[in-house]
């Protein structure tokens, strides 16, 4: 029998009985899906964080999102660049730490702000910018959960200045150019990514989603994948 995942499970049998259980209650309540399993580990988790089975369907893959991710993961050599504090602070620090995964974001520094105010854009703009001054973007998995402007940036950057990040996780909540803003990362070729179409979204969501993508990782690691 393969051993279950201990680095990215509850550390208690009882929060592990209750996560499992809550998992059990999702599958049976979404029903017919047209995910893959791997996939559906990832939707499933982001269902989990706000209870909302609207994403059983908003969330779409890139076909090679999830390869993407367990090779950047597996490979410890990538990191975490995010659009807000709060996803690297949502993020489990041991489950990133057993994958060598540092955390990145830029959103309040002072820099990034005095550039937004002197080009009269976003602090995500330059935020991102900054991380592709820095050679952080490429390799890395890059999180946008807040900013509809970080996902158009990262995009450009992709497009117009060869930034290769391993995956693009578009999830921006929000009114204006939130939808459209993951529209124009579903449209990209040259980088896989993983979206939720539409409005919804949320930092939450992308914490859940590299959660999913940690504990897939593990259990590829110790051969249950």
């Amino acid at each position: 029998m393969s051993a279950a995942n201990t680095v990215t499970e509850q550390l208690t049998a009882a929060g592990r009985a209750i996560e499992h259980d809550s998992f059990a209650v999702i599958d049976r309540e979404a029903g017919l899906h047209a995910y893959g399993e791997a996939q559906w580990q990832v939707v499933r988790r982001m269902i989990h964080a706000n209870a909302d089975f609207d994403f059983n369907g908003l969330t779409a893959f890139h076909d090679g999102a999830i390869a993407a991710a367990m090779s950047a993961i597996l490979g410890r050599r990538s990191r975490i660049v995010a659009d807000v504090e709060m996803i690297c602070v949502g993020l489990s620090a041991p489950r990133l730490a057993h994958f060598g995964l540092a955390t990145h974001q830029f959103i309040s520094d002072a820099d990034v702000i005095a550039a937004a105010q002197a080009d009269n854009t976003t602090r995500a703009v330059q935020a991102m910018r900054k991380a592709h001054r820095g050679g952080l973007l490429d390799g890395a998995i890059v999180g946008i959960g807040n900013a509809p402007t970080a996902l158009i940036e990262v995009v450009r950057l992709i497009r117009e200045e060869g930034a290769r990040p391993a995956l693009v996780i578009g999830m921006p909540v929000g009114f204006v150019s939130a939808a459209e803003s993951k529209d124009l990362a579903a449209a990209l070729d040259e980088v896989p990514w993983i979206v939720i179409r539409g409005r919804k979204g949320g930092s939450t969501l992308v914490v859940a989603a590299i959660h999913a993508l940690l504990g897939l990782a593990e259990a590829s690691e110790r051969g249950n994948a």
